[in-house]
């Protein structure tokens, strides 16, 4: 029986691990060929996506053993770390792994992607909400997600583009009871399953007419409205 994705090309970067590594999964059920850079060995390719020989050298091996794609899935994580200790190379590094090799890639696969083409970024929820000392993480997501919807201006009518942005994800598919889970209108921490499965509709006809769009998958999180005293929560600041 033919597969959704029979005889496709999905990038895949980072998918060695978490996220990413269900995105890989997922699209090699439904009949894909998974091509994954990871700094980690065991993929299709190994190398580090902040350099931008690196990503020269995968896009062409890829080009040169397939000739096109027709996914091309921007997940590799920046590095967090906060104004207090992020060094400046540090933050530069994060915005490499997580605005810079994203656009790059876009740009080496421009002339490769075939009709019906689509790009999706993993940004993340902190890219409208944070804690204290994130903010190379959180820099990097707010660029992938304005990235996103230039790229989708730039690409129109030939590849769409679109990011889901995950909330709390348990890479480890953990189960979480208590306030953990109950902060959530969800009721649940979700896992990489539940972005695995909306990347994939992103990449398939049903969504033919969401182009430019973020999808927050966060469990409702972001859209609750908590104050001191409401759901059981109340604030003291001699414990922030």
């Amino acid at each position: 029986m033919r597969k959704r994705f029979d005889s496709r090309i999905a990038v895949i970067t980072g998918g060695m691990h978490g996220i990413g590594k269900a995105i890989a999964e997922r699209f090699t059920e439904e009949g894909a060929t998974a091509l994954v850079i990871d700094r980690t060995e065991g993929g299709y390719y190994q190398g580090d996506i902040s350099k931008k020989d690196v990503l020269e050298a995968f896009a062409a091996k890829v080009i040169g053993q397939y000739g096109h794609i027709d996914y091309l899935i921007n997940n590799a994580p920046p590095l967090m770390k906060g104004i207090d200790e992020c060094s400046y190379e540090e933050f530069e590094l994060a915005l490499k792994v997580g605005v810079a090799a994203p656009f790059y890639l876009s740009k080496l696969f421009a002339p490769y992607f075939s009709a019906g083409a689509c790009i999706v970024n993993i940004s993340s929820s902190r890219d409208r909400m944070s804690q204290p000392q994130t903010e190379s993480y959180s820099a990097a997501k707010g660029g992938i997600s304005a990235l996103t919807h230039a790229t989708a201006s730039s690409f129109s009518g030939r590849v769409r583009v679109n990011s889901v942005s995950p909330g709390w994800i348990d890479t480890e598919y953990r189960v979480y009871s208590g306030p953990d889970a109950d902060q959530h209108p969800a009721g649940r921490v979700g896992n990489p399953d539940d972005i695995a499965g909306a990347v994939l509709f992103l990449c398939s006809d049903e969504a033919g007419f969401i182009d430019g769009e973020d999808i927050c998958i966060d469990g409702g999180m972001t859209r609750q409205m908590i104050y001191h005293n409401d759901c059981g929560w109340s604030y003291d600041k001699n414990k922030s």
